[in-house]
């Protein structure tokens, strides 16, 4: 069930980034995050009033604190690399780190996957490197540094999976608002600061929202199938995000698939199924 949760997680997590992308062509990129900020906060709030979970302790509040902060140190270091390189280059060194790091905490605090799961673990690093265009020639040069910046957005993302993993199943879905009240009002201070004002977006602002309140579904399935299963394999799962976003842009904006990218969903497929028998 844990891995069928993980897919779940992964499909909407991908179409939550494709609403994403879709909104930040038609309106100011720090409006967008606010909009989705909100949304998911007001979602969160829905979820836990539904649930009925109680408040959790110090040491739950301190991992929700804390995936918040990664979120907003992934978010904008991600964004701002894709502005200063080639997304060719950026985006698959985020999504492969973002996975690497929750398998290399798993396995150092003692999960140990079978090994038909750990190679399906490689396979699904490959396969995620594939879809994100990683064998694409770069239309741009990429600096050192903001390949870094690459490297921090992954391993800022694969931290945000840890902390969430780290939270207890008491604390129920209270992790997801914590960690949005946490960057809620950073992202406000960043409209203020840089004057980005408030003013309406129209269906940018909806697909803004759908994206926000998608993201919430995504780590509902992503804290269940975390506290079912092993961080080590629900998490690389998690990470092959990328795909139901490159099919929707595929059926939806008519952008055509490169063969790699279909090897990549090919072997997406197979590291799927040897990571659920390995499980």
């Amino acid at each position: 069930m844990a891995i069928v949760l993980a897919l779940i997680s992964a499909v909407v997590y991908g179409t939550s980034d494709y609403c994403g992308g879709r909104a930040a062509r038609g309106a100011p990129l720090l409006l967008v995050v606010l909009v989705t900020q909100v949304a998911s906060a007001s979602v969160s709030l829905i979820v836990i009033s539904a649930s009925g979970d109680r408040f959790p302790g110090a040491s739950d509040v301190a991992w929700s604190v804390g995936a918040g902060f990664m979120s907003i140190i992934a978010v904008s270091s991600f964004y701002f690399a894709l502005a200063q390189g080639a997304m060719t280059v950026i985006a698959p060194i985020t999504a492969v780190v973002s996975a690497v790091v929750p398998v290399a905490v798993g396995i150092a605090t003692g999960e140990r996957p079978a090994p038909v799961a750990l190679v399906g673990v490689v396979v699904a690093l490959v396969a995620v490197a594939l879809i994100s265009g990683a064998t694409r020639r770069a239309e741009r040069v990429t600096p050192p540094r903001i390949v870094g910046l690459a490297v921090v957005a992954g391993a800022g993302f694969g931290l945000l999976f840890v902390f969430l993993d780290r939270t207890s199943d008491a604390s129920g879905f209270w992790p997801l608002l914590i960690g949005q009240l946490t960057t809620l009002p950073i992202v406000v201070l960043a409209v203020i600061v840089t004057g980005a004002g408030v003013r309406a977006v129209g269906r940018a602002g909806l697909l803004a929202a759908a994206a926000g309140a998608l993201a919430v579904l995504a780590n509902v399935s992503y804290l269940v199938a975390t506290r079912e299963g092993l961080l080590s394999l629900v998490a690389v799962i998690t990470s092959m995000y990328p795909a139901s976003t490159v099919v929707l842009a595929t059926v939806l904006d008519h952008e055509r698939l490169s063969r790699p990218q279909v090897l990549g969903l090919g072997l997406a497929v197979t590291a799927l199924g040897m990571v659920a028998v390995g499980a």
